[in-house]
């Protein structure tokens, strides 16, 4: 099938590629005339025969709203719009609203697969009318891992979305675990090898994962993380995990405290670590550091 791709960037270039390996034609824009195909929607749409399947992968918010905009002006009804981007899901309904008002269809679409995804395929949920994933099959079916599993029609318009917001949340709590045992490893006298015993992890044990692997693949270039800063920005789907929680009293202690690790990442002199240390002096004399 023929397929518009709107993004190139470290995600959007190698989906291209491994879309275009399983066979099917891709005309792909991005901002960068360097890595485009053509240069406008406008052009990119006139490439593509009906019905048209146009798949947005750009940074959520205005940028994506922007796109879908402009291609709700540019498409025909029977076309669909795919967004594969990190989007909140509650965008997602109001997108297809507005573009089934001009009698367009709209897939979201949650992929995970990062710089990996290439050879590896993506992970991919996706969410909307069974017409309109139908149209988007082939591009499903090329990007998705080989085997049974990989993909699924997750529900309605923002199921996707929403679901692989949920797997970014669980991802979260499973770095942090990995981060705390890790720094409590490096703290005791009497582990010497820390990132053998890391590799030892990886056969037979229950902890075993692809997370785990990449942890050992960031200990062998440096063993003990010395040239990295102890500093970790979260994209906002974490966020949204434990919003999502709050508004359907679902308790997440693990991937609630995993997002605020990452806020405390953030702060060179804790303010908070100040008001628990005047407090420990003043109850109990404890000594406190003065700058």
């Amino acid at each position: 099938m023929e397929l518009g791709l709107v993004g190139l960037g470290k995600m959007g270039g190698n989906m291209r590629e491994r879309i275009r390996r399983a066979g099917h034609t891709v005309f792909g824009y991005d901002r960068n005339p360097d890595l485009a195909d053509v240069h406008s929607l406008q052009e990119l749409v006139g490439k593509l025969s009906g019905p048209r399947v146009v798949w947005v992968m750009v940074p959520a918010g205005e940028a994506t709203q922007s796109t879908i905009d402009e291609l709700a002006e540019l498409l025909e009804p029977g076309d669909v719009v795919v967004d594969g981007g990190n989007s909140r899901w509650t965008d997602d309904e109001k997108h297809a609203e507005e573009l089934a008002a001009k009698g367009i269809g709209f897939v979201d679409c949650g992929v995970s697969g990062g710089v990996w995804g290439l050879e590896n395929g993506y992970a991919l949920m996706y969410g909307g009318d069974k017409e309109n994933v139908a149209k988007v099959q082939p591009v499903f079916d090329a990007l998705k891992p080989e085997g049974d599993f990989g993909s699924v029609h997750a529900g309605k318009v923002g199921a996707g979305h929403f679901a692989k917001m949920v797997h970014n949340g669980i991802e979260y709590a499973m770095m942090q675990a990995y981060a705390e045992g890790w720094e409590l490893l490096e703290k005791v006298d009497s582990v010497t090898d820390v990132r053998e015993v890391f590799r030892s992890w990886q056969e037979g044990t229950v902890i075993r994962s692809w997370l785990l692997d990449l942890a050992v693949n960031a200990l062998d270039e440096d063993e003990h993380l010395d040239g990295l800063r102890g500093y970790a920005q979260d994209s906002g789907e974490g966020r949204w995990t434990v919003e999502a929680a709050i508004d359907n009293a679902v308790p997440l202690p693990a991937i609630t405290a995993s997002l605020f690790a990452r806020f405390a990442s953030r702060q060179e002199d804790s303010p908070q670590m100040k008001m628990i240390a005047a407090l420990r002096n003043q109850f109990g004399g404890h000594a406190v550091e003065k700058k």
